[in-house]
């Protein structure tokens, strides 16, 4: 891993800010337990995604204020929420059934790997791994988009972005966009194509991180967003 990437790469907060921006305005979404849910934070003014959680529950609000937990409201990742106007509980199979039919139109989760094919590794049975796949294997295909939210490198500063993943996959060809700490990067055609770069990063330097190559289609525009 170059030197400088950890002095100026993203905070998991700003790129979730960064995904939040794509969300379009009354979007049906479902966010991946742990670092996706921090999008809901950061939907731009004038803007509101309705929420799915596996567990049963559309349209649920912001986390409750510390000590005012209603525990019987909790989202896929046991956290608290709140209800909003019009907010609907059912059967978990009701919710995979939604899932299944293809009513939501983005999923956002986290990834070890993602392919330049589109292909996506988020568990692993091994050392520290998730007991299974859980609910993902549905929201990477049932979802009309798939976005995946990532640090670009491991902590050992391998590339995460690469030819082919070598982890158990959680779904073939499935990713279109993957936003990490260094680059806003689309999936076309079985390539990477960058839109977004650090200004910070070279191209050269970003290439060297990315286990795969980087395709330029027009503009390369930088990535910015806001000290959070």
């Amino acid at each position: 891993m170059l030197p400088m990437i950890n002095d100026i790469k993203l905070s998991n907060a700003q790129i979730a800010w960064r995904a939040a921006q794509d969300i379009a305005d009354g979007a049906y979404v479902n966010l991946g337990i742990g670092f996706p849910e921090m999008v809901a934070k950061y939907q731009p003014e004038g803007r509101q995604a309705i929420f799915h959680t596996e567990n049963g529950l559309l349209d649920f609000g912001e986390a409750p204020a510390p000590g005012e937990e209603d525990w019987d409201l909790i989202n896929a990742g046991k956290k608290a929420v709140t209800l909003k106007p019009g907010s609907s509980f059912f059967h978990h199979a009701d919710s995979f059934a939604m899932v299944r039919g293809g009513h939501l139109d983005v999923a956002i989760l986290g990834a070890y790997q993602v392919a330049q094919n589109g292909d996506l590794a988020n568990w692993s049975t091994g050392k520290g791994g998730v007991p299974a796949v859980g609910g993902a294997m549905d929201l990477v295909h049932g979802a009309k988009r798939v976005a995946v939210l990532t640090d670009h490198v491991t902590k050992k500063g391998e590339p995460k972005l690469l030819q082919a993943c070598s982890l158990p996959l959680t779904g073939v060809g499935c990713v279109t966009r993957v936003y990490t700490s260094l680059a806003v990067v689309d999936i076309a055609d079985g390539h990477f194509v960058l839109r977004e770069k650090l200004a910070a990063i070279s191209l050269e330097d970003l290439q060297a991180v990315t286990g795969a190559e980087l395709k330029i289609d027009g503009t390369v525009a930088d990535l910015t967003v806001p000290e959070i």
